[in-house]
């Protein structure tokens, strides 16, 4: 009787433990399975919510292709201060056979919101109008993305698509034009410059907030390099920003380094036009960054192509004096202004100096 009784009793203490292990089982692979799930939707949430399958447009197409599916809005790193470069981008508006039928020696590239229109009309009014200067042909674009705007978007693009057709001066592409998209949009520029002008010598990357002196910009470039050469308002030995607070902060997981190589300051650069491909293959190797003007510096050391100085200090300024009379604004080559509306009376004070006395003292 006691043999039996032991034996019942060791039955259910083996039966109970055996329910333990399995329902401890069925847990193990329910957190498993819950695991797996979880961490695979994670990991779609971090992916780039871009496509790269989209087909690009023909040259002549001036439909605006602005469905959800057409828009490329990088999400960066966390940390923000990368972008989604080298990527696939295309036109949405495009002037496919203007820069090679014209054949010129400059082209200026004005990047520029979508909604700015008085900084074009202005441009366009000033120094944009100027197209032969010393006997060279000198062209001008405009280069936007998208807008970032919740509202109003369709209307901005149909009023954008009008002024295309009006000036055939604009270039848009399909990336959210934002300040942390500024280097996308410097490459594209590189881009649309290596494919569409074949015969141009010189570019040039012109902040809508310039005032321009387009004789002094092309007489300097008939005497420069026509390969291999940069120059603009060129630094050298900057500081990488470490406060957070500031606009140009970088931490150290991404730039490790004190200081940053040359780079000419984005308000203005020119460059001849053999540099556009070779930067371009240089962003294959270098991570592009947020700061545009800092990250074309990082490729030229890549290449190992030093910037040049402008043959004199005085041509590419940050801003003018308080009195810029004496003849200050047919002295220099591009100064950046408070906004773009001084322009309008900056180059009233251009012209009026460029008739007198000032055309002689260049």
């Amino acid at each position: 009787m006691l043999k039996t009784s032991a034996f019942k009793h060791e039955k259910i203490l083996w039966t109970r433990a055996r329910q333990r292990f399995c329902f401890g089982l069925l847990f193990v692979m329910m957190g498993t399975s819950l695991f797996i799930f979880y961490t695979s939707n994670l990991q779609a949430s971090w992916l780039p919510s871009h496509s790269t399958t989209n087909s690009e447009p023909s040259p002549s197409d001036f439909t605006m292709t602005t469905s959800p599916d057409s828009i490329i809005s990088p999400d960066p790193p966390v940390s923000g201060y990368h972008v989604a470069y080298p990527e696939k981008y295309f036109f949405t508006l495009d002037e496919p056979n203007r820069c090679q039928k014209e054949n010129s020696f400059l082209v200026l590239m004005t990047p520029v919101a979508p909604h700015n229109k008085e900084a074009r009309d202005i441009i366009r009014n000033t120094w944009g109008k100027e197209t032969t200067v010393l006997g060279q042909r000198v062209s001008r674009y405009f280069l936007m993305g998208l807008s970032e705007e919740a509202d109003g978007t369709e209307l901005l693009q149909k009023q954008i698509l009008q002024e295309s057709e009006k000036h055939h001066d604009i270039l848009q592409s399909n990336f959210l034009d934002t300040y942390k998209n500024l280097t996308i949009k410097t490459m594209v520029m590189f881009e649309w410059l290596l494919s569409h002008c074949p015969n141009t010598s010189y570019a040039m990357k012109v902040d809508s907030d310039i005032f321009l002196n387009v004789h002094n910009l092309v007489d300097m470039l008939l005497t420069a390099p026509r390969t291999l050469y940069m120059t603009g308002l060129v630094v050298r030995g900057a500081a990488v920003l470490r406060d957070p607070s500031s606009k140009w902060y970088l931490p150290y997981s991404v730039f490790p380094e004190s200081t940053y190589p040359p780079y000419a300051l984005g308000l203005g650069y020119v460059f001849s036009l053999d540099l556009p491909q070779r930067i371009l293959e240089a962003s294959a190797h270098v991570k592009a960054i947020y700061t545009e003007d800092v990250y074309v510096g990082l490729c030229l050391r890549h290449l190992r192509i030093p910037l040049t100085n402008p043959r004199h200090g005085r041509l590419f300024r940050l801003r003018a004096p308080r009195s810029a009379r004496n003849c200050y604004w047919t002295s220099v080559i591009a100064t950046i202004l408070e906004n773009s509306k001084q322009l309008l009376h900056v180059w009233k004070q251009y012209q009026i100096q460029s008739k007198g006395r000032c055309v002689h003292n260049q």
